[in-house]
């Protein structure tokens, strides 16, 4: 399923709207960085490896409409690799392509599709090795899992991430069922996850987030597995707000608490969690739902994207290329360095 792609009638980006989903698949086709760099902020397009791809079809968008004047297009693509803050994929990808923008806009375009397809490669070896590190510390029957947000083809491209392993294991038939947590204020669990769940006929149930903790409680989850949108040098993890909440429960309950990311996830020029840039988000998202206002007009509020998961909380962060159990002894040179 292609959430992101490149018009040849353009030139655009071509993004498919996420906003409207469960009840309508919608398509975008941006003809401006202006367009590019409010779908970003708007969750048109989300999910840390997508946006990578976004900025990176941004960056040739930039390029293609201001040929022969390279400051512009630099800058243009700086503005789409700071649209959201905390995930680390939106500035790489856009950077990366936009490197290329000596050799002409075609050559940004192909760099573009290159993210592209290493992130399909990048997906399938980390979803792989996430699924047979869960099986091999399971109990020996198909698998119950608590996940959170929205890690799929819709965030992550081709495969997937964190849903991508359960996903995996569905295929091998030893998934029992995912416990998807609704994901507020935006319901990206309750209207994405469940909606690429029941396209892949797997077994699934929804969850309000307050209820995940319960659950791992009182004994319904195996394992708990999440997505990143960045990961410290020293293994503390930046997710969708509501991980540090079900990362104590697992810890409490003695349930493994897997993190499945790209490589480039892990920010080696971040030292730890209290160094990432937390995105807050408008009152808008938790005052009302859908053009309905749910509270005291006027309410002040606190809308926290993301949250930090401390490493010691994390018992493995499952990349394409390894499984990194952080512990104490873990420094900035534990993480590889990629810039």
């Amino acid at each position: 399923m292609r959430t992101v792609d490149w018009s040849e009638d353009g030139p655009a980006v071509v993004l498919l709207d996420q906003r409207a989903l469960p009840q309508a698949t919608e398509y975008l086709h941006l003809t401006t960085v202006d367009g590019v760099v409010d779908a970003i902020r708007t969750l048109a397009v989300r999910g840390a490896p997508n946006l990578g791809v976004a900025g990176a079809f941004g960056a040739a968008l930039a390029a293609h409409l201001h040929a022969g004047d390279p400051t512009t297009a630099r800058a243009e693509t700086d503005r789409i690799a700071h649209a959201r803050p905390t995930a680390v994929p939106l500035a790489l990808g856009a950077r990366r392509a936009i490197a290329r923008l000596g050799e002409g806009p075609a050559a940004v375009l192909a760099e573009a599709r290159a993210v592209l397809a290493d992130g399909a490669r990048v997906n399938a070896a980390a979803t792989s090795r996430a699924a047979d590190l869960l099986e091999a510390g399971g109990p020996g029957r198909p698998l119950r899992l608590l996940t959170l947000c929205n890690t799929g083809d819709l965030a992550c491209g081709d495969g997937g991430s964190a849903l991508g392993a359960a996903l995996r294991l569905h295929e091998r038939g030893t998934l029992a069922e995912v416990l998807a947590c609704e994901t507020r204020p935006l319901l990206q669990g309750a209207r994405l996850t469940v909606w690429e769940l029941a396209r892949a006929g797997a077994p699934h149930r929804l969850c309000v987030d307050s209820a995940g903790p319960a659950a791992l409680a009182t004994g319904l989850v195996d394992a708990v597995v999440v997505g990143a949108d960045r990961i410290a040098a020293n293994g503390d993890v930046a997710n969708k707000i509501g991980t540090y909440m079900l990362a104590c429960a697992a810890a409490r309950s003695g349930v493994p608490f897997l993190v499945v990311a790209p490589e480039e996830t892990i920010d080696p020029v971040t030292p730890t969690g209290a160094d990432i840039v937390v995105e807050e988000r408008g009152a808008d998202e938790v005052t009302g739902f859908g053009g309905i206002t749910t509270t005291v007009p006027g309410t002040p509020v606190f809308n926290p994207a993301f949250d930090v998961t401390p490493f010691g909380l994390v018992t493995a962060i499952v990349t394409e290329e390894r499984a990194w159990s952080p512990d104490v002894t873990t420094s900035r040179a534990a993480a590889p360095s990629r810039r």
